[in-house]
């Protein structure tokens, strides 16, 4: 077995990690060797530490953003390490290199209104039900995709209003649940008659339903509601947090509620906070708007 599929063996048995993740892995080190290949650099495992700042530098003149480099970057660097623990190599070649810097940008967010007049859609059209429930748990709880993808009836606990997750790295949280979420929860459990075992949202044949599917839902019923933002998952688990920032202040809450293992992932929604501050002050301060250009 070649050293990087011996890598991502490790990463999927030892580490548990998702389909998506070692997805990301195995394309990043995929460009690693094939670079190696075309470049006649050799083995990955015999480059140095200018080999592997050429790579990202020869991915750079291909056009890779900021951000694709940082990845990059982070599965070799990860690669490596993992090789040094194991007494492969001495040292990692991938270790000294900064990666370069990516603009932040800030996550786009529902106002409480539209995020209200999303989730509010009608239970009588065809799985209407099953819309509201979805909608419901997402900006209720601020789970992530995969998270409510995987979910089954025993993972709900819809009489004290808490979700149990299995999130990144395979760590368990528990969310609570609002009351509108409990209830359109119920409703939806009720309608189907499911047992403990089975899938809160089935797909064809009973197993979950896939991401794609659930993405492409949330645009429809969105549009449906008359907002026509690029309306995501990602969007509601963004609108979730910053709505909770924004009452509470509580930025380690939102933290342990979004199953963020660094807090510096769950600051940007302080950033949020601040822009909303922003527009307050605008509004309300005599001397906060410029004059007019007559």
């Amino acid at each position: 077995m070649s050293a990087v599929a011996d890598f991502l063996d490790h990463l999927r048995v030892e580490k548990r990690m998702s389909a998506h993740t070692l997805d990301a892995y195995q394309r990043d080190l995929g460009a690693l060797t094939q670079w190696c290949e075309h470049d006649g650099r050799g083995d990955v495992l015999a480059l140095q530490v200018e080999d592997v700042r050429a790579f990202i530098a020869a991915e750079h003149r291909r056009g890779l953003t900021a951000k694709s480099l940082q990845r990059r970057l982070s599965a070799c660097r990860s690669f490596y390490a993992w090789q040094v623990k194991q007494g492969t190599l001495p040292a990692s070649p991938a270790a000294p290199i900064r990666a370069p810097k990516a603009p932040r940008k800030l996550p786009q967010v529902l106002d409480p209104d539209e995020a209200k007049a999303l989730v509010e859609v009608p239970t009588d059209a065809p799985l209407g039900l099953r819309d509201r429930a979805l909608l419901e748990l997402f900006y209720s709880s601020g789970i992530r995709l995969s998270e409510l993808c995987a979910l089954r009836w025993r993972d709900l606990d819809l009489d004290d209003a808490l979700v149990t997750v299995l999130g990144k790295g395979s760590k368990q949280r528990i969310v609570p649940l609002g009351s509108h979420a409990r209830q359109a929860l119920a409703q939806w459990r009720a309608s189907t008659g499911a047992g403990s075992d089975a899938q809160v949202f089935p797909g064809r044949g009973g197993g979950p339903i896939t991401p794609r599917a659930v993405q492409l839902r949330i645009r429809q019923l969105a549009q449906r509601q008359g907002l026509f933002k690029r309306v995501h998952p990602h969007l509601l688990r963004h609108s979730f947090a910053s709505h909770i920032l924004e009452s509470s202040g509580d930025l380690r809450g939102v933290q342990e509620l979004l199953g963020h293992a660094d807090i510096a992932t769950t600051q940007i929604y302080t950033h949020l906070d601040f822009q909303h501050l922003a527009k307050v002050y605008d509004a309300a301060h005599p001397r906060a708007k410029r004059k007019k250009q007559e």
